[in-house]
């Protein structure tokens, strides 16, 4: 028999707490925590929570979407191009260019060859300016020779090309005894750098042709690194430049620079010298970053060339 006291309002249900009628709050006791079943809490949750967190999500992605195309829509701004002459520094106005001409001999032919050019290369001259021309000493192929010749423009070059052909005595004298004599011919066209011009050597001496394969993207970006680190040589007084060429027709990106010394053994100590100055070290380090690879040729001038 259960005692009507421990009984809710409904017969048979027991009372949470003591005799008293739940819903009559105690003095000083708190109600217990009722831990509800996992099914009951689920339940629990108004169904418009669900809906409102759908809204949210739907709102979120559809502002996202805003967003992606106001940005495609919307008009766009060009970056700056960065626009480059052929050369460093200035723009080069002027159309003189200079033809790097190298010739591989057959080995047992070499003397013959020097000394026929010798004897006819006034036939030569008669048409365009020789600026030097070189027997390779050190660097790459030996029985090697590497003339500069000097052209007003495009035009001017044509025209003499032109007038070799129809000239009989240079065909006969010059042009056909050397041939036979040649193994390899390569051609290239540079332009003079803006910022420097030809300088003669004050006496004899050997010259240096130092050639710097540089990274793609022109003079814009690698141009003042490389002027640094040729005019921090040239201000120590380590050697004496010639001139600085750009390839225009060739393997592009190439730079020839032209350097002059007493000889080769002032070349090394001054090379060796300017390894320790922190100045040549500083202004060498910007510029290899943007190079790819460098050769040199040590050259001896012949007899007959305008650069001794």
């Amino acid at each position: 028999m259960t005692d009507s006291k421990l009984t809710g309002p409904n017969r048979g249900e027991a009372r949470p707490w003591g005799g008293a009628d739940p819903d009559e709050p105690r003095p000083g006791l708190r109600p217990p925590i009722v831990q509800l079943p996992l099914e009951t809490t689920r339940g629990a949750v108004p169904e418009r929570t669900g809906l409102a967190a759908f809204l949210s999500a739907r709102s979120r992605a559809m502002l996202v979407l805003r967003n992606c195309l106001t940005r495609a829509l919307a008009p766009r701004t060009l970056e700056p191009q960065v626009c480059s002459s052929f050369a460093t520094g200035t723009r080069q106005y002027d159309g003189t260019f200079y033809e790097f001409r190298t010739y591989c001999l057959k080995p047992s032919k070499m003397n013959e060859f020097l000394e026929n050019v010798k004897k006819n290369i006034h036939l030569r001259t008669a048409h365009s300016e020789l600026v030097g021309y070189w027997n390779v000493e050190f660097g790459g192929r030996m029985n090697k020779v590497f003339h500069i010749w000097k052209y007003d423009n495009f035009a001017h070059r044509a025209a003499v090309r032109k007038a070799l052909a129809k000239d009989k005595e240079w065909q006969e004298q010059f042009l056909i005894p050397n041939l036979a004599l040649i193994e390899k011919q390569e051609s290239e066209i540079t332009y003079l750098v803006p910022w420097c011009k030809i300088d003669k050597p004050p006496k004899e001496g050997v010259y240096e042709l130092a050639t710097f394969q540089m990274k793609p993207g022109g003079p814009a970006v690698w141009g003042e690194a490389f002027k640094r680190a040729v005019h921090t040589h040239v201000n120590q007084g380590y050697t004496k430049l010639v001139g600085v060429f750009h390839a225009e027709y060739g393997v592009l990106n190439r730079v020839h620079v032209l350097w002059w010394n007493e000889s080769a053994d002032s070349r090394a100590a001054g090379r060796h010298q300017s390894h320790e100055d922190p100045r040549v070290v500083a202004a060498v380090r910007e510029s290899v970053n943007f190079l790819g690879s460098q050769q040199n040729m040590l050259l001896i001038p012949t007899s007959f060339s305008p650069l001794k």
